[in-house]
């Protein structure tokens, strides 16, 4: 039989009643990000995904990284399937596990037995496996309390299984169970971690950017758009909704009090934001937002700007600080990108002493120039919509 991988689910075994639910978008998440490695069977039995190559042309390399990064997995491990019978499973250990017996001073064997009609027990399993490897691995000891190696067998329905030491997986929820969401990406550290904290709370991710050439260049637009390729390694495809926010800010720059920039952009930002994720079916808005970072991310700064959208706005890190964002980014892959020097619209036009304690009645009196409705149906009717696949190339 063929090497499999075996996927134990989290936090889904805890969801009673829905949890076939929660199982059935999970195993759909993992029958469509095996499809470009070759064809694969996946199943789920005892909160356990089965994910097995049918023919021999499948990238097994390649579909065990894709699956250490699906949501709703907390462990995962690769092994070698064989008949429910002592022999065989001590043969199978041999072959598949055998090397890495010999690189090691000590190992102990770890069984499970779910299949209560094998005749032997769980402890019996290790007992009779760990001692026949020790006598044909004479150089590597047992050692049942600090093993520098551990052999897992494991006596299942339809086979037993062994494997090594099982990797952590990404944890979280299955994408697609916690509902659509709109996040605002812009080129930064920020927003990639929070479209990826939400996805991995089971949201579906879309994105909306707002792109203002020419102060902004196509380079800008190129390396937000990899951002979001980068991100959706973890939560699959997704459509990025580019926005021509140009008209918008030179509106603000010539009708609007300079310290009020930055809150009227954002405000400007969120309103947009909201409207085509009603379009597109999301129920909330994601943001980057960080609570003191910047004068835009004070506790009242964040009430003005919030106060023109009336669905949730989901702030992942608004607790976090800088440390942690940056160790997220770069576990997930985006920080050398997001520090690449090509500046987004949040850039442009930054007033010098921009207001930090703002009132919502200041705000209002400092854009009541401008006409909102018509600004805002020219930047909809400029929506740019990409759709985004990991395997895509590169745009950087």
């Amino acid at each position: 039989m063929n090497e499999i991988f075996l996927m134990k689910l989290g936090e889904v075994v805890l969801k009673g009643a829905n949890k076939r639910q929660f199982e059935n978008r999970l195993r759909q998440n993992v029958r469509r990000r095996m499809e470009p490695y070759g064809n694969f069977d996946v199943y789920i039995l005892q909160s356990t995904v089965y994910v097995q190559p049918m023919d021999e042309s499948a990238d097994l390399d390649g579909a065990w990284e894709a699956c250490r990064s699906i949501f709703g997995v907390v462990s995962l491990c690769r092994c070698r399937p064989c008949e429910k019978d002592i022999d065989a499973i001590f043969h199978a250990v041999e072959e598949y596990l055998g090397e890495d017996l010999d690189a090691v001073e000590s190992f102990k064997v770890e069984s499970k037995r779910s299949d209560k009609a094998f005749p032997l027990t769980s402890i019996a399993i290790s007992q009779e496996i760990g001692g026949r490897l020790a006598e044909s691995h004479p150089g590597c000891r047992v050692d049942v309390h600090n093993p520098a190696y551990t052999v897992y067998v494991e006596v299942r329905d339809y086979a037993a299984y062994v494997h090594g030491p099982a990797e952590p997986g990404a944890g979280g929820l299955p994408t697609g169970v916690g509902g659509r969401g709109m996040c605002l990406l812009s080129g930064g550290i920020d927003s990639p971690v929070a479209a990826y904290m939400m996805a991995r709370r089971g949201m579906e991710i879309e994105c909306v950017h707002f792109f203002s050439y020419p102060y902004t260049s196509q380079l800008a637009k190129d390396k937000v758009l990899e951002l979001a390729r980068l991100v959706t390694r973890y939560c699959g495809r997704m459509t990025v909704n580019v926005v021509s926010f140009t008209e918008i800010q030179e509106a603000i720059r010539d009708n609007c009090p300079e310290e009020y920039f930055t809150l009227i952009m954002r405000r400007f930002m969120m309103e947009i934001s909201q409207r085509i994720a009603k379009q597109d079916g999301c129920g909330a808005l994601i943001t980057g937002e960080n609570l003191g970072q910047v004068a835009s991310q004070t506790m009242e700064a964040m009430a003005v700007t919030g106060a023109v959208v009336d669905i949730p706005i989901f702030m992942p890190l608004v607790g976090m600080d800088k440390e942690q964002i940056v160790a997220v980014a770069r576990n997930i892959g985006t920080l050398e990108t997001s520090i690449l020097p090509y500046e987004d619209c949040c850039t442009v036009f930054t007033p010098k002493h921009p207001k930090t304690k703002p009132t919502l009645g200041q705000v209002l009196h400092a854009e009541e120039k401008l006409d909102r409705e018509t600004l805002i149906a020219q930047a909809l009717g400029s929506v740019e919509k990409v759709t985004v696949r990991y395997h895509d190339e590169p745009r950087l």
